[in-house]
């Protein structure tokens, strides 16, 4: 793919330290760099932030991968305060970081959520009405299906699973919605939506081969619909097959998009052309005419903001 190497950008790639061993999004730092374009990295928990400085950097865009209560975010809004684009932007990442928040969102917009709640504890649940259950208790600023358990009846709404350790204060509760034992991930990079079945955390006992699926009309149209909503561009969401068609049961951004075929080449040519796209609206030059620094060693690193070669 083209990654526009002969018109060279500039990027930096906010990397919380949970994912700074793991392949996402670091694949595609590297990719960038290997494809000519000038890359840099900034690990918040390592790093002081100049935030007078942000533009005076001259990225072509910030692009984060975000974990729940990760100080990348707070540099994410920054860098857009001070007018720079970003991956996906701040106001998008905290709609989906939150599944309260998500939930209530998607509802008010018209996706199909299940019915919900929100409680603090789960000693509530017994409050929610017997014809609601069974009931999917959810940590709300969970991730990975982690903390995530079933309940039955009102009578063991007290009973948690020794696995759905609490990762939470606060909890979202879902009626649960009869589907085939086995999750549907949709990843979306811009407009294009890959489908992948996934094992559910509520039904470990039916076993799911990670493959690739062929993208239902249904489905893509949700997908390209939650897309517009949030005003993501990088993003994934969670989809039940129910008897009254697909449903939404989680959000996130920019997630592993495993078993996606060429997704780390996807995904950095929609970084780059969304970069080109906002440079062009601000009316910026070429980084390659932005600044005077040698050329000798671009494209060649993914660099450390301490300036080592990583």
């Amino acid at each position: 793919m083209d990654l526009g190497a002969k018109e060279e950008m500039r990027f930096c790639f906010i990397v919380e330290d949970e994912y700074r061993r793991q392949s996402m999004p670091m694949v595609i730092a590297r990719h960038l760099a290997q494809s000519g374009h000038d890359v840099d990295l900034l690990e918040p928990t390592k790093t002081v932030t100049a935030l007078w400085d942000l533009r005076r950097q001259l990225y072509d865009a910030y692009i984060l991968k975000t974990v729940a209560d990760g100080p990348g975010l707070c540099v994410l809004e920054a860098a857009e305060a001070a007018g720079i684009p970003t991956i996906n932007n701040s106001r998008s990442i905290r709609l989906v970081r939150d599944k309260s928040l998500c939930t209530a969102y998607a509802y008010a917009h018209g996706l199909p959520v299940p019915h919900s709640y929100f409680v603090t504890d789960p000693h509530l649940l017994r409050k929610i009405p017997r014809e609601r259950y069974p009931l999917v208790v959810k940590p709300t600023n969970g991730s990975s299906g982690r903390g995530i358990y079933l309940v039955n009846s009102p009578a063991r709404s007290l009973r948690r699973p020794k696995y759905a350790e609490r990762v939470s204060d606060f909890f979202l509760v879902q009626h649960y919605v009869k589907n085939p034992g086995y999750d549907i991930k949709l990843y979306v990079i811009g407009k294009d939506v890959f489908a992948v079945a996934r094992e559910s955390p509520l039904h470990p006992e039916v076993e799911v081969a990670h493959q690739l699926l062929p993208v239902k009309p249904a489905w893509l149209k949700l997908a390209r619909r939650v897309g517009e909503v949030f005003g993501l561009v990088i993003y994934g969401l969670d989809v039940l097959e129910t008897r009254h068609g697909p449903m939404v049961v989680d959000i996130n951004d920019f997630p592993s998009f495993g078993k996606v075929p060429q997704a780390v080449s996807l995904i950095s040519d929609y970084i780059v052309r969304f970069a080109k796209k906002a440079r062009m609206k601000r009316g910026w030059l070429p980084f390659a005419l932005r600044t005077l620094r040698s050329t000798s060693s671009r494209g060649q690193h993914v660099r450390s903001e301490n300036g080592l070669a990583r």
